[in-house]
Protein backbone atom coordinates (compact mmCIF):
# COMPACT_ATOMS: atom_id res chain seq x y z
CA UNK A 1 0.00 0.00 0.00
CA UNK A 2 1.34 3.41 -0.96
CA UNK A 3 0.76 6.01 1.76
CA UNK A 4 1.29 9.64 0.88
CA UNK A 5 3.04 12.18 3.08
CA UNK A 6 -0.26 14.02 3.32
CA UNK A 7 -2.00 10.92 4.67
CA UNK A 8 0.81 10.35 7.14
CA UNK A 9 -0.04 13.60 8.90
CA UNK A 10 -2.41 11.55 11.06
CA UNK A 11 0.41 9.32 12.27
CA UNK A 12 2.38 9.92 15.44
CA UNK A 13 5.77 11.44 14.57
CA UNK A 14 7.59 8.42 16.00
CA UNK A 15 5.59 6.02 13.82
CA UNK A 16 6.48 7.95 10.67
CA UNK A 17 10.13 7.17 11.33
CA UNK A 18 9.73 3.48 12.16
CA UNK A 19 11.42 0.84 10.04
CA UNK A 20 9.27 -2.21 10.89
CA UNK A 21 10.52 -5.76 11.15
CA UNK A 22 10.08 -7.72 7.93
CA UNK A 23 8.85 -11.26 8.68
CA UNK A 24 9.77 -14.22 6.54
CA UNK A 25 7.70 -14.57 3.42
CA UNK A 26 4.61 -16.78 3.57
CA UNK A 27 3.83 -17.19 -0.16
CA UNK A 28 0.88 -19.18 -1.45
CA UNK A 29 2.55 -21.20 -4.21
CA UNK A 30 1.69 -24.75 -5.28
CA UNK A 31 4.34 -27.40 -4.61
CA UNK A 32 6.35 -24.86 -2.62
CA UNK A 33 9.34 -25.98 -0.56
CA UNK A 34 9.42 -23.39 2.20
CA UNK A 35 12.83 -23.21 3.87
CA UNK A 36 12.81 -19.53 4.82
CA UNK A 37 11.17 -19.08 8.23
CA UNK A 38 12.75 -21.78 10.45
CA UNK A 39 9.50 -23.60 11.06
CA UNK A 40 9.79 -27.16 12.30
CA UNK A 41 9.16 -29.64 9.46
CA UNK A 42 7.41 -32.04 11.85
CA UNK A 43 3.98 -31.62 13.47
CA UNK A 44 3.57 -31.00 17.21
CA UNK A 45 2.88 -33.84 19.61
CA UNK A 46 -0.42 -35.64 18.96
CA UNK A 47 -1.31 -34.68 22.52
CA UNK A 48 -1.39 -31.05 21.41
CA UNK A 49 -4.26 -31.60 18.98
CA UNK A 50 -6.10 -33.70 21.56
CA UNK A 51 -5.71 -30.95 24.17
CA UNK A 52 -7.08 -28.25 21.87
CA UNK A 53 -10.04 -30.41 20.86
CA UNK A 54 -10.74 -31.19 24.51
CA UNK A 55 -10.86 -27.49 25.43
CA UNK A 56 -13.64 -26.80 22.94
CA UNK A 57 -15.48 -30.04 23.59
CA UNK A 58 -15.78 -29.41 27.32
CA UNK A 59 -17.88 -26.27 27.02
CA UNK A 60 -18.66 -23.46 24.60
CA UNK A 61 -18.08 -21.11 27.53
CA UNK A 62 -14.36 -21.31 26.83
CA UNK A 63 -14.91 -18.81 24.04
CA UNK A 64 -17.18 -16.55 26.08
CA UNK A 65 -14.91 -16.27 29.10
CA UNK A 66 -11.45 -14.78 29.38
CA UNK A 67 -8.52 -17.17 29.78
CA UNK A 68 -6.42 -17.26 32.94
CA UNK A 69 -4.46 -13.97 32.83
CA UNK A 70 -1.60 -15.63 34.72
CA UNK A 71 -1.61 -18.82 32.62
CA UNK A 72 -0.68 -20.68 35.80
CA UNK A 73 -1.12 -24.15 34.31
CA UNK A 74 1.28 -23.26 31.51
CA UNK A 75 3.79 -21.70 33.87
CA UNK A 76 3.70 -24.86 35.98
CA UNK A 77 4.39 -27.04 32.93
CA UNK A 78 7.29 -24.83 31.86
CA UNK A 79 8.70 -24.69 35.39
CA UNK A 80 8.66 -28.48 35.64
CA UNK A 81 10.28 -28.98 32.23
CA UNK A 82 12.92 -26.31 32.85
CA UNK A 83 13.57 -27.42 36.45
CA UNK A 84 12.87 -23.98 37.93
CA UNK A 85 10.32 -22.57 40.38
CA UNK A 86 6.96 -21.22 39.28
CA UNK A 87 7.96 -17.69 40.27
CA UNK A 88 10.85 -17.88 37.80
CA UNK A 89 8.53 -18.12 34.76
CA UNK A 90 6.96 -15.42 32.60
CA UNK A 91 4.82 -16.20 29.54
CA UNK A 92 3.73 -14.13 26.56
CA UNK A 93 2.20 -14.17 23.10
CA UNK A 94 5.25 -15.55 21.35
CA UNK A 95 8.83 -14.70 22.25
CA UNK A 96 8.64 -11.53 20.14
CA UNK A 97 6.12 -10.09 22.58
CA UNK A 98 8.21 -11.32 25.51
CA UNK A 99 11.24 -9.56 24.00
CA UNK A 100 9.22 -6.35 23.59
CA UNK A 101 8.33 -6.48 27.28
CA UNK A 102 11.99 -7.12 28.09
CA UNK A 103 13.07 -4.02 26.18
CA UNK A 104 10.45 -1.91 27.94
CA UNK A 105 11.09 -3.36 31.40
CA UNK A 106 14.89 -3.18 31.44
CA UNK A 107 16.40 -1.27 28.54
CA UNK A 108 14.62 2.11 28.47
CA UNK A 109 17.31 4.12 30.23
CA UNK A 110 20.23 6.45 29.56
CA UNK A 111 23.08 3.95 29.35
CA UNK A 112 23.62 2.23 25.98
CA UNK A 113 22.15 -1.17 25.18
CA UNK A 114 24.65 -3.61 23.68
CA UNK A 115 24.02 -6.26 21.05
CA UNK A 116 25.85 -7.69 17.98
CA UNK A 117 25.83 -6.14 14.54
CA UNK A 118 24.58 -9.41 13.06
CA UNK A 119 21.70 -10.70 15.14
CA UNK A 120 17.93 -11.09 15.28
CA UNK A 121 16.64 -8.18 13.24
CA UNK A 122 13.84 -7.38 15.69
CA UNK A 123 16.35 -5.85 18.14
CA UNK A 124 17.01 -2.72 16.04
CA UNK A 125 13.24 -2.41 15.51
CA UNK A 126 12.57 -2.50 19.24
CA UNK A 127 15.44 -0.11 19.86
CA UNK A 128 13.80 2.39 17.53
CA UNK A 129 10.28 1.65 18.77
CA UNK A 130 11.21 2.33 22.39
CA UNK A 131 13.30 5.39 21.57
CA UNK A 132 16.67 3.76 22.21
CA UNK A 133 18.30 4.69 18.93
CA UNK A 134 20.82 7.01 20.55
CA UNK A 135 21.21 4.61 23.49
CA UNK A 136 22.16 1.55 21.47
CA UNK A 137 25.71 0.40 20.82
CA UNK A 138 26.16 -2.19 18.10
CA UNK A 139 29.19 -4.45 18.56
CA UNK A 140 30.66 -6.31 15.56
CA UNK A 141 31.00 -10.05 15.50
CA UNK A 142 34.52 -11.19 14.65
CA UNK A 143 35.54 -12.40 11.19
CA UNK A 144 34.22 -15.87 12.01
CA UNK A 145 30.83 -14.38 12.97
CA UNK A 146 31.39 -15.07 16.68
CA UNK A 147 30.50 -12.87 19.66
CA UNK A 148 33.59 -11.19 21.11
CA UNK A 149 33.04 -11.56 24.87
CA UNK A 150 35.49 -8.83 25.86
CA UNK A 151 33.48 -6.27 23.87
CA UNK A 152 30.66 -6.66 26.40
CA UNK A 153 32.85 -5.64 29.32
CA UNK A 154 32.08 -1.93 29.08
CA UNK A 155 29.54 0.43 30.69
CA UNK A 156 26.02 -0.34 29.49
CA UNK A 157 22.34 -0.30 30.37
CA UNK A 158 21.69 -3.88 29.25
CA UNK A 159 22.86 -6.62 26.92
CA UNK A 160 20.93 -8.94 24.62
CA UNK A 161 22.45 -11.85 22.73
CA UNK A 162 20.72 -14.48 20.61
CA UNK A 163 22.16 -17.91 21.33
CA UNK A 164 22.45 -19.70 18.97
CA UNK A 165 22.72 -16.53 16.98
CA UNK A 166 20.39 -15.70 14.13
CA UNK A 167 20.94 -15.72 11.25
CA UNK A 168 24.47 -17.13 11.66
CA UNK A 169 23.40 -20.29 13.61
CA UNK A 170 26.57 -20.15 15.75
CA UNK A 171 26.27 -20.86 19.48
CA UNK A 172 28.11 -19.19 22.34
CA UNK A 173 29.22 -21.46 25.18
CA UNK A 174 27.64 -21.08 28.61
CA UNK A 175 31.04 -20.28 30.11
CA UNK A 176 31.25 -17.25 27.81
CA UNK A 177 27.75 -16.16 28.82
CA UNK A 178 28.73 -16.49 32.46
CA UNK A 179 31.79 -14.34 31.81
CA UNK A 180 29.52 -11.62 30.40
CA UNK A 181 27.20 -11.92 33.39
CA UNK A 182 30.06 -11.58 35.85
CA UNK A 183 31.39 -8.50 34.05
CA UNK A 184 27.98 -6.76 34.19
CA UNK A 185 26.51 -7.27 37.69
CA UNK A 186 24.44 -4.06 37.49
CA UNK A 187 22.99 -4.63 34.00
CA UNK A 188 20.35 -7.06 32.81
CA UNK A 189 21.80 -9.63 30.43
CA UNK A 190 19.23 -11.25 28.14
CA UNK A 191 19.95 -14.52 26.35
CA UNK A 192 17.45 -15.16 23.56
CA UNK A 193 17.36 -18.94 23.14
CA UNK A 194 14.81 -19.36 20.37
CA UNK A 195 16.90 -22.16 18.80
CA UNK A 196 18.70 -23.58 21.84
CA UNK A 197 17.01 -26.99 21.72
CA UNK A 198 18.72 -27.88 18.44
CA UNK A 199 22.18 -28.32 19.88
CA UNK A 200 23.27 -25.42 22.10
CA UNK A 201 23.60 -25.36 25.89
CA UNK A 202 20.93 -23.38 27.71
CA UNK A 203 21.76 -20.64 30.19
CA UNK A 204 18.68 -21.45 32.29
CA UNK A 205 20.76 -23.26 34.97
CA UNK A 206 22.58 -19.95 35.56
CA UNK A 207 19.38 -18.13 36.54
CA UNK A 208 19.54 -19.26 40.17
CA UNK A 209 23.10 -17.90 40.42
CA UNK A 210 22.76 -14.57 38.63
CA UNK A 211 20.17 -11.95 39.60
CA UNK A 212 20.74 -10.05 36.33
CA UNK A 213 19.99 -12.87 33.86
CA UNK A 214 16.87 -13.27 31.72
CA UNK A 215 16.59 -16.28 29.40
CA UNK A 216 13.95 -16.09 26.67
CA UNK A 217 12.63 -19.12 24.77
CA UNK A 218 9.80 -20.01 22.40
CA UNK A 219 7.57 -22.95 21.50
CA UNK A 220 7.49 -21.90 17.85
CA UNK A 221 10.59 -23.75 16.67
CA UNK A 222 11.44 -26.90 18.59
CA UNK A 223 7.86 -27.59 19.70
CA UNK A 224 6.22 -26.87 16.32
CA UNK A 225 3.74 -24.35 17.77
CA UNK A 226 4.52 -21.31 15.61
CA UNK A 227 0.83 -21.01 14.77
CA UNK A 228 -0.18 -20.60 18.41
CA UNK A 229 2.35 -17.98 19.59
CA UNK A 230 3.66 -19.00 23.01
CA UNK A 231 6.92 -17.62 24.35
CA UNK A 232 8.40 -17.45 27.82
CA UNK A 233 11.21 -16.07 29.94
CA UNK A 234 13.08 -17.53 32.89
CA UNK A 235 14.59 -15.20 35.51
CA UNK A 236 14.70 -14.48 39.22
CA UNK A 237 11.40 -13.24 40.72
CA UNK A 238 12.39 -9.56 40.91
CA UNK A 239 12.91 -9.49 37.14
CA UNK A 240 9.76 -11.50 36.46
CA UNK A 241 7.82 -8.91 38.50
CA UNK A 242 8.99 -6.16 36.13
CA UNK A 243 7.87 -8.16 33.11
CA UNK A 244 4.48 -8.82 34.72
CA UNK A 245 4.07 -5.09 35.38
CA UNK A 246 4.73 -4.30 31.72
CA UNK A 247 2.48 -7.12 30.51
CA UNK A 248 -0.41 -6.02 32.68
CA UNK A 249 -0.02 -2.46 31.41
CA UNK A 250 -0.22 -3.63 27.79
CA UNK A 251 -2.25 -6.86 27.44
CA UNK A 252 -3.24 -8.69 30.60
CA UNK A 253 -4.63 -11.71 28.69
CA UNK A 254 -1.86 -12.47 26.18
CA UNK A 255 -2.36 -16.22 25.80
CA UNK A 256 -5.69 -17.78 24.83
CA UNK A 257 -7.14 -21.01 26.22
CA UNK A 258 -6.21 -23.08 23.17
CA UNK A 259 -2.60 -21.94 23.22
CA UNK A 260 -2.33 -22.65 26.94
CA UNK A 261 -3.74 -26.16 26.56
CA UNK A 262 -1.59 -26.90 23.51
CA UNK A 263 1.64 -25.69 25.08
CA UNK A 264 0.99 -27.59 28.32
CA UNK A 265 0.43 -30.78 26.31
CA UNK A 266 3.66 -30.21 24.41
CA UNK A 267 5.71 -29.72 27.55
CA UNK A 268 4.20 -32.86 29.05
CA UNK A 269 5.21 -34.99 26.05
CA UNK A 270 8.98 -34.77 26.40
CA UNK A 271 9.75 -38.08 24.61
CA UNK A 272 8.01 -36.89 21.43
CA UNK A 273 9.81 -33.54 21.66
CA UNK A 274 13.21 -35.19 21.98
CA UNK A 275 12.50 -37.56 19.09
CA UNK A 276 11.65 -34.72 16.70
CA UNK A 277 14.66 -32.68 17.78
CA UNK A 278 16.96 -35.63 17.11
CA UNK A 279 15.50 -36.00 13.61
CA UNK A 280 16.07 -32.31 12.80
CA UNK A 281 19.66 -32.43 14.07
CA UNK A 282 20.42 -35.57 12.04
CA UNK A 283 18.91 -33.98 8.91
CA UNK A 284 20.93 -30.81 9.51
CA UNK A 285 24.22 -32.68 9.65
CA UNK A 286 23.35 -34.62 6.51
CA UNK A 287 22.42 -31.43 4.65
CA UNK A 288 25.61 -29.68 5.75
CA UNK A 289 27.65 -32.57 4.33
CA UNK A 290 25.72 -32.52 1.05
CA UNK A 291 26.07 -28.75 0.60
CA UNK A 292 29.77 -28.86 1.45
CA UNK A 293 30.26 -31.60 -1.14
CA UNK A 294 28.87 -29.37 -3.92
CA UNK A 295 30.99 -26.37 -2.96
CA UNK A 296 29.15 -24.45 -0.26
CA UNK A 297 30.78 -23.08 2.85
CA UNK A 298 28.46 -23.67 5.81
CA UNK A 299 28.93 -22.07 9.22
CA UNK A 300 28.80 -24.41 12.24
CA UNK A 301 25.14 -24.66 13.24
CA UNK A 302 23.45 -25.36 16.56
CA UNK A 303 20.04 -24.30 15.23
CA UNK A 304 17.31 -25.68 12.96
CA UNK A 305 18.79 -23.72 10.07
CA UNK A 306 22.16 -23.23 8.45
CA UNK A 307 23.97 -20.18 7.08
CA UNK A 308 25.74 -20.95 3.83
CA UNK A 309 27.63 -19.21 1.04
CA UNK A 310 28.71 -20.27 -2.44
CA UNK A 311 31.85 -18.47 -3.59
CA UNK A 312 31.26 -18.55 -7.34
CA UNK A 313 27.68 -17.25 -7.36
CA UNK A 314 25.92 -14.26 -5.84
CA UNK A 315 23.67 -15.23 -2.95
CA UNK A 316 20.88 -13.01 -4.27
CA UNK A 317 21.00 -14.83 -7.60
CA UNK A 318 20.94 -18.22 -5.90
CA UNK A 319 17.90 -17.21 -3.85
CA UNK A 320 16.10 -15.91 -6.94
CA UNK A 321 16.86 -19.01 -9.00
CA UNK A 322 15.79 -21.33 -6.20
CA UNK A 323 12.55 -19.40 -5.95
CA UNK A 324 11.92 -19.95 -9.67
CA UNK A 325 12.13 -23.67 -8.91
CA UNK A 326 9.67 -23.39 -6.02
CA UNK A 327 12.27 -23.44 -3.24
CA UNK A 328 12.20 -20.46 -0.84
CA UNK A 329 15.20 -19.64 1.35
CA UNK A 330 16.01 -16.45 3.28
CA UNK A 331 18.34 -13.85 1.79
CA UNK A 332 19.46 -10.82 3.79
CA UNK A 333 20.65 -7.86 1.74
CA UNK A 334 22.75 -6.51 4.60
CA UNK A 335 26.44 -5.68 5.07
CA UNK A 336 28.74 -8.61 5.87
CA UNK A 337 26.09 -11.29 5.23
CA UNK A 338 24.81 -10.44 1.75
CA UNK A 339 26.63 -13.44 0.28
CA UNK A 340 24.95 -15.91 2.61
CA UNK A 341 21.65 -17.76 2.53
CA UNK A 342 19.78 -18.89 5.63
CA UNK A 343 18.28 -22.29 4.94
CA UNK A 344 15.75 -23.91 7.28
CA UNK A 345 16.24 -27.60 7.94
CA UNK A 346 13.44 -29.62 6.41
CA UNK A 347 12.79 -33.34 6.35
CA UNK A 348 15.39 -35.48 4.58
CA UNK A 349 13.07 -35.61 1.57
CA UNK A 350 12.70 -31.82 1.50
CA UNK A 351 16.43 -31.28 1.93
CA UNK A 352 17.11 -33.70 -0.91
CA UNK A 353 14.84 -31.68 -3.18
CA UNK A 354 16.95 -28.61 -2.35
CA UNK A 355 20.17 -30.47 -3.17
CA UNK A 356 18.76 -31.94 -6.40
CA UNK A 357 17.52 -28.51 -7.49
CA UNK A 358 20.95 -26.97 -6.88
CA UNK A 359 22.88 -29.76 -8.58
CA UNK A 360 20.61 -30.37 -11.55
CA UNK A 361 19.06 -26.97 -12.33
CA UNK A 362 21.20 -24.17 -10.88
CA UNK A 363 24.85 -25.15 -10.40
CA UNK A 364 25.22 -26.80 -13.82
Amino acid sequence: MNITTEQMRFWSPEVRELEPYVPGEQPQIQNLLKLNTNENPYPPSPRVVEAVQKVLANSADVLRLYPDPEAVELKQAIAKQQAVALENVFVGNGSDEVLAHIFKAFFVQEKPILYPDITYSFYPVYSQFFGLGSHTKILPLNDDFEVVVDDYKQPNGGIIITNPNAPTSIALGVSAIEEILQANPDSVVVVDEAYVDFGAESAVPLVEKYENLVVCQTTSKSRSLAGLRVGFAIAQPHLIAALEAVKNSFNSYPIDRFAIAAAVASFEDQPYFEEQISKVIASREKLVAQLTEIGFKVLPSSANFIFATFASKEASELAAELREQGVIVRYFNKPRINQYLRITIGTDQQNQRLIDTLKNKILV
